[in-house]
C-alpha cells in the first residue's frame, strides 16, 4: 500500500479561532492492530487483545503548525468518523489513536527541520501537551546549537516530558513488500459513487443548513450539529413542536445539562422528540408556564412518558382563568400593604416580590405574564 494506498489526497476544513483552516491528507491506507504496549512505574507490558483488528491509518501533510491547531484537526477528524459511522472514537479504549510527527524550522526557511515522531498520547489533550512541550524542546536545543535526532519518543504524561524510544527509521527501512496472503482490494468507480452518495451530511454542512433552515443562531447550530444523534433529535422535534427556537433552547438547556448530570447519551434516554415536541407545544399554548414546564420535563427524563398525562395527573395546567388570577392579586395587595406603597414609591423588586407571591399561592400555575397585568392595572 506505500505506492498504492487506499485513498489518496482530500482534506479536513475546521474552525480555529474563528478562522477557516484546511489540512490536506495523504493518504488512507489499512493496517493491521498487533498489541497495545502499557507502561507503569517499575515494569512495562504488551496486551494482545487487539491482535488482528484491522485499522484505518489516516496520514496528513505538514499542514498543522502548532498543538491548538493539531487538536482542532483532531476533534474535527473525530467528528467526521463519528458522523459517517466509521467509528466511535473512543481514545480511552483504543478505537482513535494518534501519533505525531514533530520538526521546527526558522521562519526564515521553508526547508523542513528534522522530524521526530512521538507516541503513547491516549487523549487529545494528552497530544497537545506532548507537542507544545515537543516544539518547545526542539527551538531550545537548537538554540543551543544542538542536533535535532529522528527518532521516536514516548510521551509521559505524568511527567510532562518526551523520552527516547528509538531511533527512527525512513521509509525504505521498513523493507514494503507485498504480502502473498492478502490479494490487492480492486475498486470500481462505480462502488466509489455508490458509497459517496451513502455517507451523511457533512458535521460543518450540517451546521450551515440547520442556522439557515431553522433561523437559529450559529452557535446554537454549531452545538447541536456536534453530534449526528443530537442533531437528528432536534430536527425531529422541530418536526413534532413546529418551533425551532424552542426546541434548541430545550434541547442545549435542560436536555444537555441532563444528560451531562446522568452520564447518558441522547439515544438512550425516555424522552423522545415527539413528546419533547409535545411539551413544547403546551407551553406555546399557554397551558404550562416554564417553571411548570421544567418539572414536566424532569419527570418525562427519569420516567418517561406522555406530557400531558403528567399535567393531568399532577394537576399542573396553567391557571390563565382572569377572575381566578385577580382574586389571588388583590389577595396580596391586601395582605401586602408595604410591598404596594414600596412599588409606588419607585421600587421595581417589590413588583417582583408581589408576583412570587402569587406564584406561590397558585403553586407555580398561574399564568405569570396574567399576573403582571394585573399588578400594573391594579397599582398603577
Amino acid at each position: 500500500q506505500y505506492d498504492q494506498p487506499l485513498c489518496s489526497g482530500g482534506e479536513v476544513t475546521f474552525e480555529l479561532n474563528g478562522q477557516p483552516k484546511t489540512v490536506h491528507l495523504t493518504r488512507i491506507h489499512l493496517e493491521e492492530d498487533v498489541a497495545k504496549n502499557m507502561h507503569f512505574a517499575d515494569a512495562s507490558g504488551v496486551d494482545f487483545n487487539r491482535a488482528g483488528t484491522p485499522l484505518m491509518e489516516i496520514v496528513t501533510e505538514p499542514d498543522i503548525h502548532s498543538a491548538d491547531e493539531a487538536m482542532a484537526f483532531l476533534q474535527a477528524l473525530k467528528q467526521i468518523l463519528a458522523y459517517g459511522g466509521i467509528s466511535d472514537c473512543n481514545l480511552e479504549q483504543g478505537n482513535i489513536r494518534c501519533d505525531v510527527n514533530c520538526s521546527v524550522r526558522a521562519s526564515e526557511t521553508s526547508r523542513l527541520g528534522t522530524k521526530t515522531e512521538i507516541k503513547n498520547m491516549n487523549t487529545f489533550k494528552g497530544v497537545h501537551r506532548a507537542l507544545s512541550y515537543e516544539i518547545r524542546r526542539q527551538v531550545n536545543d537548537l538554540g543551543k546549537g544542538r542536533e535535532i535526532v529522528q527518532e521516536t519518543r514516548r510521551w509521559d504524561d505524568e511527567a510532562g516530558q518526551t523520552f527516547s524510544m528509538r531511533s527512527k527509521e525512513d521509509a525504505h527501512d521498513y523493507r514494503y513488500f507485498p504480502e502473498p496472503d492478502l490479494l490487492p482490494v480492486e475498486l470500481e468507480q462505480s462502488d466509489v459513487e455508490r458509497w459517496q452518495a451513502q455517507l451523511p451530511e457533512k458535521p460543518a454542512a450540517r451546521r450551515a443548513r440547520m442556522a439557515e433552515e431553522y433561523g437559529i443562531p450559529e452557535y446554537d447550530a454549531g452545538v447541536l450539529a456536534a453530534d449526528r444523534a443530537v442533531a437528528d433529535f432536534f430536527e425531529a422535534t422541530v418536526q413534532s413542536s413546529g418551533n425551532a427556537k424552542a426546541s434548541s433552547n430545550w434541547i442545549m438547556t435542560e436536555m444537555l445539562r441532563s444528560l451531562s448530570e446522568a452520564d447518558l447519551d441522547i439515544g438512550s434516554i425516555n424522552v423522545t422528540p415527539e413528546t419533547l415536541g409535545q411539551l413544547i407545544k403546551l407551553v406555546d399554548g399557554k397551558i404550562l408556564n416554564m417553571p411548570t414546564a421544567r418539572e414536566v420535563f424532569a419527570v418525562m427524563f427519569a420516567e418517561g412518558g406522555d406530557p400531558d398525562a403528567i399535567v393531568k395527573a399532577k394537576g399542573l395546567a396553567q391557571v390563565s382563568d382572569t377572575g381566578a388570577i385577580e382574586a389571588m392579586v388583590d389577595q396580596i395587595i391586601a395582605d401586602h400593604a408595604q410591598s404596594v406603597e414600596d412599588y409606588r414609591g419607585g421600587k421595581q423588586a417589590a413588583l417582583q416580590f408581589l408576583i412570587g407571591q402569587v406564584m406561590r399561592i397558585s403553586k407555580g400555575k398561574a399564568n405569570p405574564a396574567m399576573v403582571r397585568d394585573l399588578f400594573l392595572q391594579r397599582l398603577g
